[in-house]
């Protein structure tokens, strides 16, 4: 008798209305990542009228408006667990992917000790903080969702975040805020053919 009892606490999804159709770790890691997007948005708010470069405040603005129409997206999810409105965008970045490589002498940084220290380069090393982090949180929360469509939002926009920090990973490339050193060629060489294929019994049944 105790065993049914116990085999009645259990529902399967079907059996849930879609609204309600999320397990609790799943609205813990949804709260946490659709709070790190909300922060990351206001921190864009804040670093706006701060930017001396125009070319940049026009990417802050873009990320800006295609985020909240993300938002907007995750919240009506969560709230109905079905389809939303609006479904899911794509960002399309409009940076070259042309990357350049070397290093030059610059001076060592410290932290800023006044806002008017805040520059262009501190301000894109912010948004690629805050778009890193939610390109992680939203990866975390779509491993271990309840809710199918919620799943596939948050799964979805991972490559939207990241083509968003690529975006600002190139301009500060660009600009020699982010340099990138290549190895030796030797060395190079080495890492890239560090590993072979698998000879055989690759076929998938």
């Amino acid at each position: 008798m105790q065993q049914q009892n116990q085999g009645q606490q259990f529902q399967r999804s079907e059996q849930v209305p879609p609204q309600m159709n999320h397990g609790g770790h799943e609205l813990f890691d949804a709260h946490e990542a659709i709070s790190g997007l909300v922060g990351g948005m206001e921190q864009y708010m804040l670093y706006e009228q701060h930017i001396q470069d125009p070319e940049l405040k026009s990417m802050l603005q873009r990320h800006r408006s295609f985020l909240s129409q993300l938002y907007n997206t995750i919240v009506d999810t969560l709230k109905t667990g079905q389809d939303p409105t609006v479904k899911t965008q794509v960002y399309e970045m409009t940076e070259s992917n042309d990357v350049l490589f070397g290093m030059q002498p610059s001076q060592p940084k410290s932290p800023a000790q006044s806002v008017q220290e805040i520059n262009d380069q501190c301000i894109s090393g912010f948004m690629m903080a805050a778009l890193k982090s939610s390109a992680s949180s939203f990866t975390m929360t779509a491993l271990e969702a309840t809710n199918p469509v919620l799943r596939r939002v948050f799964a979805d926009s991972v490559p939207n975040l990241i083509e968003m920090a690529y975006e600002v990973f190139l301009y500060q490339n660009r600009k020699h805020y982010y340099q990138v050193p290549q190895l030796k060629q030797e060395d190079m060489n080495q890492y890239i053919n560090a590993f072979a294929p698998i000879q055989g019994g690759t076929t998938m049944h």
